[in-house]
């Protein structure tokens, strides 16, 4: 069990999805997605969470295919990882994050949101599927 807060994040090359969660309680919730393909922009935006919710740990989802191999975007997401670290100093974990997709399509659609009103929450509910995760099995620290 980890103490403190953690972010969790769905890298994605256009947006990321973060998700907010205590695991004490054991409890993820979605966040924010930023939108933006300017590294620089994305880090700001990052800092400006990471200054305001002060977490503890940071977890980011690490895609791969369905049986388990890697592919270009898990080189990107354990990259993105790297940086986290290297920026904010703080422990990352990299969690598999097979199926968040259809897991946070899913949540979405129970809770009666569909089609295009899907698009602007679906990488922070993929967040919290990853968190909720971590939670449940901690993955790899970095």
């Amino acid at each position: 069990m980890h103490d403190g807060t953690a972010l969790a994040f769905d890298f994605g090359e256009r947006r990321i999805g973060i998700a907010i969660g205590e695991p004490l309680v054991g409890v993820a919730s979605p966040l924010a997605t930023i939108d933006r393909e300017i590294n620089d922009e994305r880090f700001a935006a990052i800092a400006s969470l990471i200054e305001q919710w002060r977490p503890a740990h940071l977890v980011v989802g690490l895609p791969v295919h369905a049986d388990g191999t890697e592919h270009d975007m898990t080189r990107l997401a354990r990259r993105f990882a790297q940086r986290l670290k290297g920026r904010f100093g703080l422990p990352v974990w990299l969690v598999d994050e097979r199926h968040t997709s259809l897991l946070a399509e899913s949540m979405l659609k129970e809770a009666g949101v569909r089609g295009r009103k899907q698009k602007p929450m679906l990488d922070q509910v993929a967040a919290q599927a990853i968190l909720q995760t971590w939670f449940d099995v901690p993955g790899m620290p970095l």
